[in-house]
């Protein structure tokens, strides 16, 4: 879901945050060139016969930035807009993401360039099967373990991983998260980002004093992450009043029915016509009036066009990179405070660990654990950025990103550079 045409290149804004943190630390040159470059880049070009018979010719990626930590881990996503671009800035933001949250990964990801509402289920499972096989050169449970992001699902994990196995002659769950619970996905997996979500959002609504029963919420993007967190939020006590999906958005200034709409949304496909609310484009979710706006659709949607407009005290960020640079100084300017990105969506990729770990295992952990777990994790990582946030005087997005360079920059010191 797009709020505008693009303008502008998702590497250059993760650069920029980059270059932000560093700002704050004191780092070799030559070690900031080497943080800022991935490791390898694969484009892959493939066939797949469409159902009336024509082969058609796809584009697909996936991008390693950083292996000192351990394996790659990172999601696909299948996207009209997927390029190389984007797909690197994805895999930087995963490298940051996994050490913040102190995960034993790199980061990666990967995607191809086609809209999967277009597809078959049949040439949506003949497009992913060929993708995997053109990657799996790249792809291991000890190298590098893909994960569902936009526009893929635990099928397409499924579909993936049968794909590894059979060429290898043995199954091997845990060369993929996010896989459907029959053959090795773990319990509280699928609700796990937007749960990371709520409990970042929650815990920084505390520390700025805002009760939940007096703070409305807005959310962008009513997929996997926005409808969970969306729930969670509302079962907090927040009131909801505005959301959007692909096709627009729905207000209600005295708060949303969320398992309403969420019944709507099953019956229907989307949040549009939703009894008792009124239509939106997805401009106004943005700018809707509310206390905490949850960005969770793709990057770059709060650009410096959208964010004079913006009236949300808080951002917590469950998409990726939601917001350009320009987007973001106008809204810090303004007093605006953010749960980042690379904090406040990592409930999806902890989680993904937990499943990768029970894999290897084979032994598998009850919800409760799992959950009990990630909220555990989360909250450690909040209080870790709020308290590096609060001692330098320096915003979120900021703080989180010096202590997960720093882990980085650890990590290549104790291995030292081969040869």
């Amino acid at each position: 879901m797009s709020a505008m045409k693009r303008r502008y290149s998702a590497s250059d804004v993760a650069l920029a945050q980059f270059e932000r943190a560093i700002a704050h630390m004191d780092l070799d040159e030559d070690l900031v060139a080497y943080l800022e470059t991935p490791k390898r880049e694969l484009i892959v070009h493939f066939p797949v016969y469409m159902d009336d018979g024509r082969m058609k010719m796809f584009t697909g990626y996936r991008v390693h930035h950083s292996t000192v930590r351990g394996p790659t881990k990172g999601g696909i996503r299948y996207h009209p807009d997927v390029n190389l671009d984007e797909v690197r800035a994805l895999a930087m933001w995963m490298t940051w993401k996994n050490a913040l949250m102190n995960l034993p990964y790199g980061g990666a990801k990967g995607g191809v360039a086609v809209d999967p509402n277009q597809l078959s289920r049949n040439e949506l499972r003949r497009l992913t099967r060929r993708f995997a096989n053109d990657i799996s050169l790249l792809i291991s449970p000890e190298g590098d373990i893909p994960a569902p992001d936009v526009g893929t699902n635990p099928q397409v994990m499924a579909w993936i991983m049968d794909t590894y196995s059979v060429a290898h002659g043995y199954t091997t769950p845990a060369v993929v998260t996010g896989k459907p619970l029959s053959i090795g996905g773990s319990l509280g997996r699928a609700e796990a980002t937007g749960i990371g979500v709520t409990i970042t959002a929650t815990a920084m609504m505390k520390k700025l004093d805002m009760k939940p029963e007096d703070t409305r919420v807005a959310v962008q993007g009513f997929g996997n992450v926005g409808s969970v967190a969306a729930h969670k939020m509302w079962e907090h006590g927040c009131k909801i009043v505005a959301v959007s999906d692909v096709n627009g958005g729905v207000y209600n200034a005295n708060g949303l029915d969320i398992p309403g709409l969420l019944a709507h949304v099953a019956e229907t496909g989307t949040v549009i016509d939703f009894p008792g609310s009124d239509r939106i484009d997805n401009r106004e979710t943005l700018t809707a009036p509310c206390d905490v706006l949850i960005p969770a659709a793709l990057e770059g949607q709060i650009d410096e066009r959208v964010a004079p407009d913006i009236r949300a005290r808080l951002i917590a960020e469950g998409a990726n990179g939601p917001c350009t640079m320009e987007g973001e100084r106008i809204l810090l300017d303004k007093g605006v405070r953010f749960v980042p990105d690379i904090l406040c969506n990592a409930g999806g990729v902890t989680v993904s660990y937990f499943e990768w770990v029970q894999g290897l295992q084979s032994f598998f952990w009850a919800e409760g654990e799992v959950l009990e777990r990630l909220t555990r994790l989360m909250a450690e990582a909040f209080e870790h950025v709020w308290r590096a946030s609060q001692d330098k005087n320096i915003d979120m997005r900021t703080a989180a990103y010096t202590i997960a360079i720093q882990r980085v920059v650890d990590a290549v010191e104790a291995r030292g550079i081969y040869p």
